[in-house]
């Protein structure tokens, strides 16, 4: 496909721009790749551009929206599936063609969580950070229960949530779920529970739901952790919103959580792509949770940063716009 269409992509990573070269060499789009994310500091690099690609933690509010409609941008792209960095409703008043990826590797996500998962369930972190300080001693912390006699509850059972599911069950262990939307293909390798069965019954409970304010803002909220297992541990790869963080630190910190890996935050805008060097931050909470390290592991929002997930947000990206110019419409618009 030959186009004229000029389009300037945020928050490229150096390690992504092969991805995008190479894909668009079937698109034959004109493209400027930033590697900074889109904020109201650098919204005037959109001038001369008929699309903005974006990613989460990109400024896509009223100000910055008001700026491209001024520059000519008609299409507006975000390679994610949530799309909170936009401001929809304002979007849509200016007459912005939209879209978003449906969906990219599950196993991208899902890789991390269980990563995550059996290092905490395994104590590698608490014994790294031991030989770090050259301390080589087994104490009783490090003692685990093996990953076979283990149960682990997913909350989401979709595409994420059942390659990690899969993966545990792998593993030996018994693999418990909990959906609105219960899968068959799932049912081959987990057990479908309420979530109150699910909580008391996990030595791991991994979130992989999305996250609907009006249905499960702080889902993992103080009586959720108190239902938990002594010693069991949480994963979340999912949203940040979905857990009350104040409560999960007061369940580390207690000795009730044996561990937590996360790689969201609430206000992790605030906090992620940015290097503190040693100094606090300016979300308190994420301070706190930091002096709990290594019970509390926290990685800046790289579950899906993977070759083959990288690949797929781009290409469907390049297709959702492929498809607008086409007919007009496309079937992931937002």
């Amino acid at each position: 496909m030959s186009t004229k269409i000029k389009m300037v992509c945020y928050g490229v990573r150096k390690t992504e721009r092969p991805f995008f070269e190479q894909l668009n060499e079937k698109y034959g789009y004109e493209l400027t790749l930033i590697e900074e994310y889109l904020t109201k500091d650098n919204i005037a690099t959109a001038k001369g551009h008929n699309a903005v690609m974006v990613r989460a933690n990109c400024d896509c509010y009223e100000e910055n929206l008001l700026k491209m409609k001024e520059y000519g941008v008609k299409y507006l792209l975000t390679r994610t599936v949530g799309y909170n960095h936009i401001d929809l409703a304002k979007a849509h008043e200016l007459g912005f063609k939209m879209a978003y990826v449906p969906g990219y590797s599950p196993n991208a996500v899902s890789e991390l969580a269980v990563a995550m998962g059996n290092a905490l369930l395994r104590n590698l972190f608490y014994m790294a950070n031991n030989e770090k300080n050259t301390n080589f001693k087994v104490d009783d912390f490090m003692f685990a229960k093996e990953i076979r006699n283990s149960t682990i509850g997913i909350i989401g059972t979709g595409r994420i949530g059942f390659e990690t599911a899969k993966a545990w069950h792998g593993m030996g262990a018994k693999v418990l779920g909990q959906d609105i939307y219960e899968s068959d293909a799932a049912k081959e390798i987990l057990t479908y529970t309420d979530l109150d069965t699910l909580i008391k019954e996990s030595d791991l409970i991994s979130l992989h739901c999305p996250y609907i304010k009006e249905e499960n803002h702080h889902l993992v909220n103080k009586e959720f952790l108190a239902k938990m297992k002594p010693g069991s541990v949480l994963i979340n790869v999912a949203r940040g919103q979905l857990m009350d963080s104040e409560a999960v630190y007061e369940a580390v910190k207690s000795n009730h959580l044996k561990g937590v890996g996360l790689d969201v935050l609430e206000n992790e805008g605030d906090v992620f792509f940015k290097d503190f060097k040693g100094e606090k931050m300016p979300d308190d909470i994420t301070n706190k949770l930091l002096t709990l390290y290594p019970r509390v592991i926290i990685t800046p929002h790289v579950g899906s940063y993977t070759d083959e997930a990288v690949k797929n947000m781009i290409e469907t990206t390049y297709e959702n716009l492929k498809e607008i110019l086409t007919t007009g419409e496309t079937k992931n618009k937002i």
